[in-house]
């Protein structure tokens, strides 16, 4: 789905929100292996899972015809420096919900970035009939669970030993769900 742009601006430094366009696919391919490369916050390190120009744009046109599939870039000064994706299921058991991610480069985080994809989102989800939204988060990523609590997101669960970071340590995932009815920011 395509949602409207919209201009936001922190301590001076402005940014929009807006969904991504096929245009965006290479700046996307190379953003995210860098934003892999910045965080143990994420799945992936560096360079995993690489989806190249062609396969951002196919997740790019799949997800602005689809009404239960939502890609937003920020971006400032004509580059793009986070996106968020939510991703419905075709099938009917799963239909009422979307699952969550983000990624931001490190050095744009702590202007609000992460709290608008968060909220045009939470928005988006509530206009659309979407019942609940789900996302996974690592324990250590404080910062983000707080964000997550403070959009009316609480903690489901937690996946035991799910990840082992560069240090050799074992870490926990936490599953996080917002359900529609919860109290709106």
């Amino acid at each position: 789905m395509i949602i409207i742009s919209k201009d936001f601006n922190s301590e001076g430094f402005s940014y929009c929100i807006r969904s991504a366009k096929e245009s965006d696919a290479r700046e996307l391919s190379e953003l995210r292996v860098q934003i892999d490369g910045e965080t143990e916050n994420l799945d992936r390190e560096s360079g995993e899972g690489f989806i190249d120009e062609a396969g951002f744009g196919q997740l790019i046109v799949e997800d602005s015809n689809s009404l239960k599939n939502l890609f937003l870039v920020a971006e400032t000064q004509g580059k793009i420096v986070g996106f968020s994706r939510c991703e419905g299921s075709v099938l009917k058991r799963l239909s009422h919900k979307v699952e969550f991610g983000i990624c931001i480069l490190l050095a744009y985080q702590g202007y609000g970035i992460g709290k608008h994809l968060l909220s045009e989102t939470v928005s988006w989800a509530d206009s659309n009939d979407i019942e609940k939204i789900s996302l996974l988060v690592l324990e250590t990523n404080e910062r983000a669970i707080r964000l997550y609590q403070k959009h009316g997101f609480e903690i489901e669960g937690i996946l035991r030993k799910d990840k082992r970071l560069s240090d050799g340590n074992f870490y926990n995932t936490i599953v996080m769900g917002r359900l529609k009815e919860q109290t709106k920011i």
